[in-house]
This record gives structure tokens, C-alpha cells and sequence, in this order.
């Protein structure tokens, strides 16, 4: 799924044009970040990003509803990008719920641990088209009630286990992306550390997002992308200014080469 996170980051640069889209799924993709690190509003750009593809329904798994749209993500709604599914009229006089219905992204919310194992349990048992996508946003929130490293492994395994079940129902050449997102905790705290060891065994592509010196007015945040070996590791950096618009550039040592050599970094956290 870091292709579909790379299109959403490579979002008003130049190497956005020159992108082919592609039907492949690709490998699960975890993404780390603090406390306000744009975690929910790069999940929710993504679920844009594939309903505009027209390739199926998303379906993102929350533990709270959202009230309104994640801040900055309304730039991924341009006409442009989703002209294959017709909204250049409705997105202006619709509310943002029947939008999100029209394009197919659905909303869950379980409220525990044993709610969102029931839900994927019973993955197989719904109807309609199989999900394109599947997002998963706070998944430290479902990991609290259960210490154990092998409540973590058993939740990561489901969720894998219920992508391939609806990659099965989409069909060969489809497939159904798994995005999971992770709040990290502060540096040195051994606890964290071990629980994100572990969860990166089921997720070989990850994409970090890292607090940096704002400039004046902006919340700046650099995102690492590392597809898990199937392509070049990426930055960029993205900027919220007050009024919650997000920009997104090319990190400045890679200016005019979006990509980053995997061995000109280190570790696989920025």
C-alpha cells in the first residue's frame, strides 16, 4: 500500500504527474507517528486517494467518529484527481458525509478490542463489494486493553488475514491494501519500543512521520516512506499552517529527486 501513501504525499510536487497508477495492493504498510502527527489526516487522504482510483469501496475502522474532516485533506478532493468518479459538481454543494457515501469510503467505529476482533472475524460473512482498502486508525488504542506481545501479533495477523479474504473476493490483479496506523510513544520507552519490533514483522512497509522545527505559524512533520524493499525509500515534508491547510514538498536534500537511496539512511525511522 506505500504507493497509494507516496501518490498522497506526492500530492501538488512535479513527481505527481508523472505517476502511473496501479492496481496492485502491495505489501500491509504501517504508519508511526506522536501525538498530532497528521497520522489520521494522511489515513483519511489515502482513502480519498483510492475511492478516486474507482477501484472499490473503502473501509476505514475507527474507534471515534469523525466530526469533520481531518485538517488538510480537502486538496485531495480536487475535481481533477477524482473525475472518474463524477464529483466535480457534487463536491460543492454536498455535505462531506454524503461525499465520503457517494465515493464509497464507509466508516466503523468499534469501541473495544473484542468489538473489532468480532468485526473482522465476520469479515466474510458481508455483503456487497469487497473493500479496495482498509484503514485502520489508532491501533495503540485497541492494544491497551491487552498488554500481552501476543494480543498484538493476533490483531496484526486478523488484520492481515481479513485483506487477503477481500483481495480473494476483489479478484486477480485487485487486491485490498491494509494501512494501520500506530502512535509511537517518546524515545526511550522500552515498552513501545518492543510492541513496534513486533507489529513490523507483519508490516514490511512503514512510513514515519517525525516532528520537526516548525517555521513561523506551521506545525512541520518529515515523512519517511519505506515500501519494505519493493521500491526507493522517500521524504517529504509536511507542513499544517493554522488555518489546518496541509502542503507537502519533496524533503530539501532530495529536492528535484524525490527519492532516497535506502542505504543514504539510516535504520528504518527517519
Amino acid at each position: 500500500m506505500a504507493e497509494t501513501l507516496r501518490r498522497v504525499l506526492n500530492l501538488g510536487t512535479s513527481a505527481r504527474s508523472g505517476e502511473e497508477d496501479t492496481a496492485e495492493a502491495g505489501p500491509p504498510l504501517l504508519l508511526l507517528g506522536g501525538p498530532g502527527s497528521g497520522k489520521t489526516a494522511l489515513l483519511f487522504a489515502a482513502a480519498l486517494e483510492a475511492a478516486g482510483e474507482g477501484r472499490g469501496p473503502v473501509l476505514f475502522l475507527t474507534r471515534r467518529p469523525l466530526q469533520s474532516l481531518p485538517r488538510g485533506t480537502g486538496a485531495a478532493l480536487d475535481p481533477l484527481r477524482l473525475q472518474k468518479v463524477r464529483l466535480r459538481t457534487l463536491w460543492a454543494g454536498f455535505p462531506w458525509k454524503d461525499c465520503l457515501r457517494y465515493l464509497k469510503i464507509r466508516f466503523q467505529y468499534p469501541p473495544s478490542t473484542h468489538e473489532l476482533l468480532q468485526l473482522l472475524c465476520s469479515a466474510h460473512e458481508a455483503r456487497g463489494p469487497a473493500p479496495s482498502l482498509l484503514l485502520l486508525d489508532g491501533l495503540e488504542e485497541y492494544l491497551v486493553e491487552d498488554q500481552g506481545p501476543q494480543d498484538a501479533a493476533y490483531l496484526a495477523a486478523l488484520l492481515l488475514d481479513t485483506a487477503a479474504h477481500f483481495s480473494h473476493q476483489t479478484g486477480p490483479g485487485q487486491g485490498c491494501g491494509l494501512i494501520v496506523a500506530l502512535q509511537t510513544q517518546e524515545e526511550g520507552v522500552s515498552g513501545d519500543a518492543l510492541q513496534v519490533s513486533l507489529l513490523q514483522r507483519y508490516f514490511p512497509a512503514q512510513c514515519w512521520l517525525q516532528a520537526e522545527t516548525p517555521g513561523p505559524g506551521q506545525h512541520r512533520l518529515r515523512a519517511c516512506l519505506d515500501p519494505g524493499g519493493l521500491g526507493p525509500r522517500a521524504e517529504w515534508c509536511v507542513a499544517f499552517r493554522p488555518n489546518g491547510e496541509m502542503t507537502i514538498t519533496p524533503w530539501p536534500t532530495q529536492a528535484g529527486n524525490l527519492s532516497l537511496d535506502k542505504g543514504s539512511s539510516s535504520g528504518g525511522q527517519p
